[in-house]
């Protein structure tokens, strides 16, 4: 595909009131290019109200939401410079697969050459045919991410991309988001698969009742937001909990297993030179560490408290 000029999405002390609720409460960040960007928040966060902003579906309260700097509708050809699935399901039924990018690309100025082109890379090249009506929920997702790419733009939005893909298209879904992202394009993605998240995002913004929580690279935010430790297995139990008592170490028993211990601020170097000093067999010496799951549930539980 060509490449398109690199460009960034900003939040501008963006709010969203709906009456007296607000959905969106002074929200400010920006996504950058190059860098696939993970959209995080609990349900009702106001994630979607805020990609809809981004596009021009919805008008903000008050702040903006800009393609460097510019609101999307003063774009010459907002499609080249912008792509978006919010919907999947948003394709009449009995519209065939091309014949609805067909559509899409007149509307957007785009050149008929590259429906074929989209199709192919979203793997529907066979399938451009048939009735969008007789799609699996999976290929749906894959047309709706061919939509958002028929421009060939320089940002792409996903929210929830990976829904109803099986193994095989999740791990599609999520080359395809890295790949595009090598090419120096915006990608800012939503998804409430976790594990998909930790795999795929590098950067993360994460929001809580409209407001801003975090904005920083994937690894440094679950690095600040849990803890890991080393859990131990040994026959000799006793000898252990004395060994590493006497090296300063506090440890804490599994509930179902009462050879395994859990060492808290530890290395496993640490932890096995100890036995191996003593003399004690170890069966397993396991690093564990939090998830990104852990850490973002760890951080919304104490948001919500703080409310």
């Amino acid at each position: 595909m060509q490449t398109s000029t690199p460009a960034s999405l900003q939040a501008h002390a963006l709010v969203k009131r709906y009456g007296d609720i607000t959905a969106v409460d002074d929200l400010s960040f920006q996504v950058r290019s190059g860098v696939v960007t993970g959209f995080l928040g609990p349900n009702g966060a106001g994630k979607s109200t805020t990609l809809r902003m981004f596009l021009g579906l919805d008008k903000p309260t008050s702040g903006a939401a800009s393609v460097d700097g510019h609101r999307l509708a003063e774009l010459p050809h907002p499609m080249r410079v912008i792509g978006a699935m919010l919907d999947a399901r948003a394709v009449h039924p009995r519209r065939t697969a091309a014949d609805h990018l067909a559509a899409v690309a007149r509307a957007g100025g785009v050149p008929r050459s590259r429906v074929a082109e989209t199709l192919d890379l979203v793997g529907l090249a066979e399938d451009g045919g048939r009735p969008a009506g007789d799609f699996s929920l999976g290929m749906k997702q894959r047309l709706g991410i061919a939509t958002a790419l028929i421009g060939d733009p320089g940002i792409v939005i996903f929210d929830e991309p990976l829904n109803g893909l099986d193994p095989e298209g999740i791990r599609w879904a999520r080359s395809l988001m890295r790949d595009l992202a090598a090419e120096g394009r915006t990608v800012l993605f939503s998804s409430h698969l976790m594990g998909e998240m930790e795999l795929t995002a590098d950067h993360l913004i994460v929001i809580h009742h409209g407001k801003l929580l975090a904005d920083q690279p994937l690894k440094a935010f679950i690095t600040a937001h849990t803890s890991e430790h080393v859990r131990v297995r040994t026959p000799d139990r006793e000898g252990l909990l004395d060994a590493l008592s006497h090296a300063g170490f506090a440890t804490t028993s599994d509930a179902e297993s009462a050879d395994v211990l859990t060492v808290p601020d530890a290395t496993t170097d640490r932890v096995g030179h100890i036995a191996a000093a003593s003399a004690i067999e170890l069966s397993e010496l396991t690093l564990v560490r939090d998830s990104l799951e852990d850490a973002f549930l760890t951080m919304t539980a104490t948001d919500h408290k703080a409310a």
